[in-house]
């Protein structure tokens, strides 16, 4: 018998078996520009470039990073990282921590460790600089998984197309579209909006009355200001305002005291108001939206009142006159949305109760059923930190946060009637 090729053809089977062993497992590019928020000291800071990665230079500074795994798995983690000067960072997950060299101007990956993460859920990796030469503890642009587990799912932001880095930092947006009686014209809708405490993060826009041509909520706008806010969208699609065609501008036909007109853009553009004022988190907040076609001039008139007093005392905040438009209320709903980058992984929720509209025959019609949706950045899966449901006799949403959920877009959602009254119409309707 001839031997000679045993050897061959023992070297032939280790390559297959080298190869099939390749093939079972996946890599991962996670980029730091948008999956990383500075947690510590505070929120925002410098540090993050837009496009290319992670650079800083304060030891006090925590960047932490987030991803989601589809099921416990082991993982081995490393740097697409560089520096121009040695530096030390240490990366912390859990009760695993990793004391990390970076060297000079290396080409090639540098190593963190391995991890064991024991159940599916949103993975969290926080780096801190320890020691530095020069300018910055390096250049880190992303970071580097790998699993031996063929069936492992990871989602992230995957890359900057359609601006997604930006997208992705602020977190998915989530909705609730509301049932309401079929082939009956709507003129009315009213929403008891409430904050629990500790979830009026920086950035939050609690949307209560949404309809097809515009919005109407509060916002967080900083730690010193918060807004009442009602847009609505010009016929003439831009996100330029400038360039809208006076005969497709939204009028201004009144306003309520200290409440700012305006115009705004970037997100279609139209005609904008708000009320600069000092909402209370668990405080009941309530809000009122008029719909009010014109057949003759082919326009349609909104107006939106505010009060977050226990009498109910109506405040008006605008009302509008939208050109080329003849339409009662349609598509009505709620959203939360995060406007601020910086903030989007800090969870936010609000509840929604008591939810009415009226038709235009004078008919109240309490309103029990919800379905969600999300925008791109969880429909995509670059973000599934959003939920949303029932809470006792209320609605609510959640998002941002990086927390675990299990709902998906399209759940419905049924509240009971109970007791509820509608509210009382401003007098000067």
């Amino acid at each position: 018998m001839d031997r000679s090729g045993v050897p061959a053809l023992f070297a032939s089977l280790l390559l297959v078996v080298s190869i099939n062993i390749s093939a079972c497992g996946q890599d991962w590019q996670i980029p730091f520009a948008g999956n990383s928020f500075r947690t510590a000291p505070e929120v925002g800071g410098k540090g993050l470039r837009r496009n290319t990665g992670l650079e800083w230079s304060d030891p006090e500074d925590v960047w932490t990073v987030y991803f989601h795994v589809s099921r416990p798995s082991q993982l081995t983690l490393s740097l697409d990282a560089s520096t121009k000067a040695a530096s030390q960072v240490l990366i912390r997950s859990g009760d695993s921590s990793f004391n990390v060299t970076m060297p000079v101007a290396t080409a090639t990956a540098v190593p963190i460790g391995e991890l064991q993460v024991g159940q599916a859920g949103y993975v969290r990796l926080d780096l801190q600089g320890t020691s530095r030469t020069g300018d910055s503890f390096g250049n880190f642009k992303n970071l580097l998984v790998r699993s031996a587990d063929a069936d492992l799912q990871l989602d992230y932001v995957r890359d900057n197309k359609g601006n997604m880095f930006y997208w992705g930092r602020r977190g998915p947006s989530v909705h609730l579209g509301y049932t309401v009686p079929r082939d009956t014209a709507m003129e009315y809708a009213y929403t008891e909006l409430t904050v629990p405490a500790g979830q009026d993060t920086i950035g939050s826009y609690f949307m209560a009355n949404g309809f097809s041509e515009g919005y109407f909520g509060m916002q967080v706008n900083s730690a010193t200001e918060r807004r009442i806010l009602f847009s609505v969208w010009s016929p003439f699609e831009t996100d330029d305002p400038k360039s809208i065609p006076q005969d497709q501008r939204i009028v201004t036909l009144a306003s309520g005291p200290q409440v700012h007109i305006g115009e705004f853009g970037n997100e279609g553009s139209g005609g904008q108001s708000y009320l600069v004022h000092p909402w209370q988190a668990d405080t009941v907040c309530r809000f009122l939206t008029r719909v009010q076609p014109d057949q003759d001039t082919n326009t349609t008139v909104y107006t939106c009142w505010f009060s977050d007093t226990a009498d109910a005392s109506w405040q008006l905040i605008a009302s509008f006159r939208r050109p080329q438009t003849n339409t009662t209320l349609k598509g009505f709903h709620s959203f939360l949305e995060n406007f601020d980058p910086t903030t989007g992984h800090i969870t936010r929720r609000v509840n929604y109760g008591n939810v009415w509209v009226r038709d235009t025959s004078g008919k109240w019609h309490p309103v029990t059923k919800a379905r969600l949706t999300v925008d791109a950045t969880g429909d995509q899966r670059h973000r599934l930190d959003f939920t949303g449901g029932v809470d006792g006799p209320q609605f609510f949403l959640q998002n941002c946060g990086f927390f675990n959920s299990s709902v998906k877009a399209g759940d419905r959602f049924e509240v009971t009637a109970g007791n509820r009254q509608p509210p009382s119409l401003p007098t000067s309707n």
